[in-house]
């Protein structure tokens, strides 16, 4: 038994038992992958995955206790490398955060700022992408900390906290007819072309599900990940734009006005999750408290513990 056959186990699991995916996420050869799999079936004595000829198509009955065991031998494998980095004193090395490109543009500068001032000799590793991949990099390890509006207390092998609470702004150019409404109305902004974020962003859903409610079909003209690329588009006078709160600043955002709408979407709250099991290098909890500076080690520290003594409860409630 190997770390290999292990991995390739966990990956085959992930990737929709797709070994192409499998081999290019490992840098091998799809028949490698096959032959690890084969190999520790054959040792173990046990067919750990359903197969309709050569093609992976779930796991068995075993195989679905035996990926759980390797899923926390892989982890521990993973904290083992940490702890002794940690042990030895070293205070270099990557810590890697994923969020989504509004918290990373308009949350985490200031923590980013005050980390590097503490740990002048730890890069960094900043990627942006959806909630859900950022879950998916947290499990898998690619990550070491999730930041992000939505999705992330559904994964129940992460541990999620949330951090603060924020709402959405109407945003519109100058002179704009809505700036004559007051409260602006849903029924208001259903009358123009709307310009938000991408289903899955940056509280999105309570946007949705506020038109759907209220029986109104807006036209989305336009949809994006970023605030910025919103922002520039309703400056182009081609529709009303929805966006964190966050994302907007008065005095560099010439030409548009902020109206707020906190009346007419559900609050929305950011969330950090690390995942469930995980060693974090004492970096990792200095950055999680510069972010939010409720979530010290104790309180992160306690939230795992709970987590790993509960099984599937991923959750933190606060």
């Amino acid at each position: 038994m190997n770390f290999q056959q292990l991995r390739s186990i966990r990956e085959a699991a992930r990737r929709g038992y797709n070994l192409t995916e499998v081999a290019h996420a490992l840098f091998t050869s799809q028949p490698g992958v096959s032959r690890q799999i084969r190999e520790l079936e054959d040792e173990l004595g046990v067919v750990i995955f359903e197969r309709n000829g050569k093609r992976l198509t779930g796991l068995t009955e075993p195989g679905k206790g035996i990926l759980k065991i390797v899923d926390r031998l892989l982890v521990e494998a993973e904290n083992l490398q940490q702890a002794s980095l940690e042990y030895a004193g070293q205070k270099t090395g990557t810590l890697s955060v994923a969020a989504t490109h509004t918290q990373a543009r308009y949350a985490l500068p200031k923590a980013v700022q005050s980390f590097r001032s503490a740990f002048p000799d730890v890069r960094i590793a900043l990627q942006q992408s959806s909630p859900e991949h950022i879950a998916e990099w947290v499990l898998s390890g690619k990550a070491d900390i999730g930041i992000a509006t939505e999705g992330l207390s559904q994964f129940p092998d992460l541990v999620s906290f949330p951090c603060y609470r924020w709402s959405h702004l109407i945003v519109v150019p100058d002179g704009h007819p809505l700036l004559n409404h007051s409260p602006i109305r849903l029924q208001d902004l259903a009358l123009y072309p709307l310009i938000t974020y991408d289903v899955g962003f940056t509280g999105r859903g309570h946007i949705d599900a506020a038109f759907l409610h209220a029986g109104l079909a807006p036209d989305m003209v336009l949809t994006a990940m970023d605030s910025d690329v919103i922002k520039q588009y309703v400056s182009l006078g081609l529709g009303v734009g929805l966006v964190a709160s966050m994302a907007f600043d008065h005095g560099r955002d010439k030409g548009l006005r902020a109206v707020e709408a906190s009346h007419l979407f559900a609050p929305n709250v950011t969330r950090l999750a690390v995942r469930r099991g995980a060693y974090l290098r004492s970096y990792a909890y200095h950055f999680i408290e510069q972010f939010a500076p409720e979530l010290t080690r104790g309180v992160v520290d306690a939230a795992l513990q709970v987590a790993a003594d509960n099984g599937n409860q991923g959750t933190a409630h606060q």
